[in-house]
């Protein structure tokens, strides 16, 4: 599956996100590309980003910081380090 990502880097929260099957690539890329064209001129500050991940559930496993907010990121990293 094909996830195309609208990321509002300021904010840390997903403004869009839209599914297209494997079969639909071009029309993801091309999907990509206009988005990137209309809302990057216009809003600097966004991550426009298409990825490719076997479903959603693995997708949010991979590229978490698109989905978690910054204190459970923090927590995850926070948990993930060696005690001493």
């Amino acid at each position: 599956m094909l996830f195309l990502v609208n990321y509002d880097r300021k904010f840390g929260k997903i403004v869009s996100l839209k599914t297209f099957d494997n079969a639909r690539r071009q029309e993801a890329e091309d999907a990509r590309l206009e988005l990137e064209l209309h809302v990057g001129v216009s809003a600097p500050d966004r991550e426009i980003v298409l990825l490719d991940a076997a479903s959603e559930f693995a997708l949010r496993k991979t590229h978490r910081r698109y989905f978690d907010d910054i204190e459970t990121l923090v927590a995850a990293l926070t948990n993930a380090l060696p005690q001493t």
